[in-house]
């Protein structure tokens, strides 16, 4: 059981918190918001921040609000989740966008990622906008995190007021996710000569790509993080553009997904690669970099107080993208990400709701006696 601190929520006002952040999370399952589709989230959470007497400010479909009492002095907490998802996957029984509640779970898309989080930093927002803190809070509802789009978190942090330290929602069953791997997505071709399939002609590309792709499967860094444990990669499509049955293909491309520890650069991993490898590699992106922060951290701290367990994320987020301390925590479990017929318990973002609160308590009484 988690070390709450006495009087940390009333349980009257924690239930309607929660039966609010509830009804939210059904509108937001209603509404279809595929990443770089998201126009009618935004404008619903919009609106809802309205409802609440509290201003929003957008950035194409990023929503974001600040406290009336907002102080320049002030360090700044973010309280971030994202609002897009994924598209439903062919494995679905259930109607995606039709939320349902049934033993205790609410079914729809989005709900487990990461609707139950997104939801419960609102209301948690909404709670401490009359409280006094040593810390302004400001809100942040990111759109394009599925697909690490450079119109979402990246595009918002330019025009956001500074920001000194950040909670970031994901499904992590409410422990702390104090680092977590960075990503690397090549794109990688393998050449070879075309010829009859008949007749020992040609240079099978295909053949050529199976070695390498034996590489990636086999091949393990020895550098292995505390937090993080090892580089791991994944071959995850391989095709070639030849639809002949009987034509040898002179060229194949495979896809590596590569999640990384912050013991290596993404430059010492590439040259690693292409050392080892025949095929051509192209990274699509070096910016998704590993993060973390500091188990002595003051964020951190107010969560160890409350008995929470710190742990290494393999999965990434827009905390990647955060060049200040940030640590991933929210109702849910990330298993249940992407997944047909994908839920959240509504135990648990009441619980999410409640241990959000406590956290944020904790932190302020961190700050104050310091």
């Amino acid at each position: 059981m988690k070390k709450l601190p006495p009087n940390t929520i009333s349980p009257a006002v924690l239930d309607g918190l929660a039966a609010d952040a509830t009804n939210l999370l059904k509108e937001l399952i209603s509404t279809p918001s595929f990443s770089r589709e998201e126009k009618d989230t935004a404008d619903l959470l919009e609106s809802f921040l309205k409802q609440n007497e509290i201003v929003p400010n957008r950035i194409f479909n990023n929503v974001w609000a600040k406290m009336k009492s907002y102080d320049s002095t002030k360090p700044t907490l973010l309280l971030n989740s994202h609002h897009d998802t994924v598209k439903p996957n062919a494995g679905y029984t259930l109607d995606p966008f039709e939320p349902m509640e049934k033993d205790g779970k609410l079914f729809g898309l989005g709900s487990n990622d990461a609707g139950g989080c997104l939801v419960s930093l609102l209301s948690v927002f909404l709670y401490f906008r009359e409280i006094d803190c040593p810390f302004n809070i400001i809100f942040v509802a990111s759109a394009e995190e599925e697909i690490s789009g450079k119109n979402g978190m990246e595009a918002l942090l330019v025009t956001l007021p500074s920001i000194d330290f950040a909670i970031v929602g994901e499904p992590t069953k409410m422990e702390m996710a104090v680092a977590e791997k960075g990503l690397m997505v090549l794109d990688c071709k393998s050449t070879g000569a075309a010829g009859h399939a008949a007749r020992d002609e040609g240079e099978n590309a295909i053949y050529l790509a199976i070695k390498d792709v034996q590489w990636f499967r086999e091949f393990q860094f020895p550098k292995v993080s505390d937090f993080l444990g090892p580089i791991h990669m994944a071959v995850t499509s391989i095709e070639t553009s030849n639809k002949a049955h009987n034509m040898v293909p002179d060229t194949c491309t495979f896809i590596v997904d590569i999640r990384v520890n912050e013991l290596y650069t993404f430059k010492e991993i590439l040259k690693t690669i292409q050392e080892n490898i025949k095929s051509e590699v192209v990274p699509r992106s070096v910016r998704l970099k590993p993060s973390g922060i500091s188990t002595l951290h003051p964020l951190v701290m107010a969560g160890t107080k409350l008995g929470l367990i710190s742990y290494g994320s393999p999965t990434l987020s827009d905390m990647a993208l955060m060049p200040f301390p940030a640590l991933k925590i929210g109702p849910g479990d990330s298993a249940r990400s992407h997944t047909a017929d994908e839920y959240i318990f509504t135990e648990e973002i009441k619980k999410g709701i409640e241990l959000y609160i406590a956290l944020i308590k904790n932190l302020k009484a961190e700050l104050e006696n310091s």
